[in-house]
């Protein structure tokens, strides 16, 4: 008798305060300074978009997001090291860009760090491109590291006057 592979069949859905141990769990194996469980809690208590990917009943990643004023913020997206390359940052990202246009969100800006490339690659490939940015934002092992922002246009690239539309 032969083990058979598990199925990748992923479960998304929101965050809730019970997965915040979770949460921080997965911070913690994939950053050298990770949000603090605080910030995830205050992230559910003022309502910001808080997603969780599920496999096997397992959490492997989650995505935080907010919107207003026509803008969404993407603040935070991890996947656990040992689920990474499975796609599930990528359904998180595309699953973070839906919410965005159904609040009627013309834009999307993130940051991510210079040393990261990885991340700022996948964000290239979605759309997302570089407008500046944002000197000493991120701790790093040397004092601090620049972010670089990026922005992904929501709404029609007819219309778009950057000629970003996704």
């Amino acid at each position: 008798m032969s083990a058979e592979p598990r199925s990748f069949h992923p479960v998304l859905r929101a965050l809730r305060e019970e997965d915040l141990e979770a949460v921080a769990a997965i911070e913690q194996a994939a950053y050298p300074f990770p949000w603090t469980p605080g910030i995830f809690r205050e992230c559910l208590r003022v309502g910001y978009g808080c997603h969780g990917v599920w496999l096997d009943g397992d959490l492997a990643g989650y995505v935080i997001f907010n919107w207003a004023a026509g803008e969404s913020h993407l603040l935070n997206l991890c996947i656990h090291p040992a689920r990474q390359r499975q796609g599930l940052g990528g359904l998180l990202l595309e699953h973070a860009i839906g919410h965005a246009r159904a609040q009627d969100c013309a834009s999307m800006f993130l940051e991510v760090r210079p040393s990261n490339p990885g991340a700022a690659e996948i964000y290239r490939r979605r759309g997302f491109r570089e407008i500046g940015r944002r000197p000493g934002y991120y701790r790093s092992e040397e004092g601090r590291e620049d972010a670089i922002v990026m922005r992904l246009a929501l709404g029609d690239p007819e219309t778009d006057p950057e000629g970003q539309g996704a």
